[in-house]
Protein backbone atom coordinates (compact mmCIF):
# COMPACT_ATOMS: atom_id res chain seq x y z
CA UNK A 1 0.00 0.00 0.00
CA UNK A 2 1.35 3.42 -0.95
CA UNK A 3 0.90 6.34 1.41
CA UNK A 4 1.56 9.94 0.40
CA UNK A 5 2.04 11.50 3.84
CA UNK A 6 4.28 10.68 6.77
CA UNK A 7 4.78 12.06 10.25
CA UNK A 8 7.90 11.52 12.35
CA UNK A 9 7.83 11.93 16.12
CA UNK A 10 11.46 11.90 17.24
CA UNK A 11 13.54 12.23 20.37
CA UNK A 12 17.14 11.17 20.99
CA UNK A 13 16.24 7.54 21.75
CA UNK A 14 13.55 6.57 19.25
CA UNK A 15 11.38 7.76 16.41
CA UNK A 16 7.79 6.81 15.60
CA UNK A 17 7.16 7.01 11.87
CA UNK A 18 3.58 6.86 10.62
CA UNK A 19 2.77 6.64 6.91
CA UNK A 20 -0.88 7.42 6.26
CA UNK A 21 -3.68 8.49 3.95
CA UNK A 22 -7.28 9.44 4.71
CA UNK A 23 -8.28 5.92 5.78
CA UNK A 24 -5.22 3.76 6.49
CA UNK A 25 -1.91 4.00 8.30
CA UNK A 26 1.28 2.09 8.99
CA UNK A 27 3.43 2.60 12.10
CA UNK A 28 7.16 1.92 12.40
CA UNK A 29 9.51 2.52 15.34
CA UNK A 30 13.20 3.31 14.75
CA UNK A 31 15.48 3.09 17.78
CA UNK A 32 18.94 4.55 18.23
CA UNK A 33 21.92 2.25 18.46
CA UNK A 34 23.56 4.57 20.97
CA UNK A 35 23.42 3.68 24.66
CA UNK A 36 24.86 6.98 25.93
CA UNK A 37 22.32 9.76 26.46
CA UNK A 38 24.16 11.87 29.03
CA UNK A 39 27.84 12.53 29.55
CA UNK A 40 29.41 13.58 32.83
CA UNK A 41 29.56 17.36 32.63
CA UNK A 42 32.16 19.29 34.59
CA UNK A 43 31.51 22.83 35.71
CA UNK A 44 33.31 25.39 33.59
CA UNK A 45 33.68 23.15 30.53
CA UNK A 46 32.17 23.77 27.14
CA UNK A 47 29.31 21.71 25.79
CA UNK A 48 25.88 20.66 26.90
CA UNK A 49 26.87 17.43 28.63
CA UNK A 50 24.65 15.45 26.26
CA UNK A 51 25.86 12.76 23.91
CA UNK A 52 25.70 13.59 20.22
CA UNK A 53 22.79 12.00 18.32
CA UNK A 54 23.85 8.97 16.30
CA UNK A 55 24.19 9.82 12.61
CA UNK A 56 23.20 6.28 11.62
CA UNK A 57 20.01 6.67 13.68
CA UNK A 58 19.11 9.91 11.89
CA UNK A 59 19.89 8.27 8.54
CA UNK A 60 17.62 5.30 9.35
CA UNK A 61 14.77 7.65 10.28
CA UNK A 62 15.13 9.58 7.02
CA UNK A 63 15.27 6.38 4.98
CA UNK A 64 11.98 5.28 6.53
CA UNK A 65 10.21 8.26 4.87
CA UNK A 66 12.08 8.29 1.55
CA UNK A 67 8.98 7.17 -0.39
CA UNK A 68 6.61 9.74 1.17
CA UNK A 69 5.61 12.83 -0.78
CA UNK A 70 5.19 15.10 2.27
CA UNK A 71 6.69 14.73 5.75
CA UNK A 72 5.82 16.41 9.05
CA UNK A 73 8.51 16.28 11.76
CA UNK A 74 7.46 16.64 15.40
CA UNK A 75 8.99 16.02 18.80
CA UNK A 76 9.59 17.44 22.27
CA UNK A 77 13.19 18.65 22.01
CA UNK A 78 16.12 19.35 19.72
CA UNK A 79 16.21 15.95 18.00
CA UNK A 80 13.72 17.13 15.36
CA UNK A 81 16.03 20.00 14.43
CA UNK A 82 19.04 17.68 14.32
CA UNK A 83 17.08 15.42 11.97
CA UNK A 84 16.28 18.30 9.64
CA UNK A 85 19.90 19.50 9.68
CA UNK A 86 21.04 15.95 8.90
CA UNK A 87 18.53 15.77 6.03
CA UNK A 88 19.78 19.01 4.48
CA UNK A 89 23.41 17.86 4.67
CA UNK A 90 23.07 14.19 3.77
CA UNK A 91 19.72 13.60 2.03
CA UNK A 92 18.44 16.74 0.28
CA UNK A 93 15.75 14.82 -1.61
CA UNK A 94 14.07 13.91 1.68
CA UNK A 95 14.73 17.40 3.07
CA UNK A 96 12.67 18.85 0.21
CA UNK A 97 9.70 16.73 1.33
CA UNK A 98 9.66 18.12 4.88
CA UNK A 99 6.72 20.51 4.95
CA UNK A 100 6.55 21.35 8.64
CA UNK A 101 8.14 21.12 12.07
CA UNK A 102 6.10 21.24 15.27
CA UNK A 103 6.86 20.87 18.97
CA UNK A 104 4.79 18.02 20.37
CA UNK A 105 5.31 16.37 23.77
CA UNK A 106 4.80 12.56 23.97
CA UNK A 107 1.59 11.58 22.16
CA UNK A 108 0.39 8.05 21.64
CA UNK A 109 0.54 6.79 18.06
CA UNK A 110 -3.23 7.34 17.54
CA UNK A 111 -2.91 10.91 18.89
CA UNK A 112 0.07 11.52 16.61
CA UNK A 113 -1.84 10.22 13.60
CA UNK A 114 -4.85 12.45 14.41
CA UNK A 115 -2.53 15.46 14.78
CA UNK A 116 -0.85 14.75 11.43
CA UNK A 117 -4.14 14.21 9.59
CA UNK A 118 -5.42 17.52 10.91
CA UNK A 119 -2.13 19.22 9.95
CA UNK A 120 -2.34 18.00 6.34
CA UNK A 121 -6.01 18.99 5.84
Amino acid sequence: MTFHHAVIWIDHLEAHVIHFDAHNSSVETVKTDSTKTHLHHHRGTLGSGKAETSQSYLHDVLQSVAVAEAVLVVGPGSAKLELIKHAHHHDPKVAEKIVGVETVDHPTDPQLLAFARKYFQ
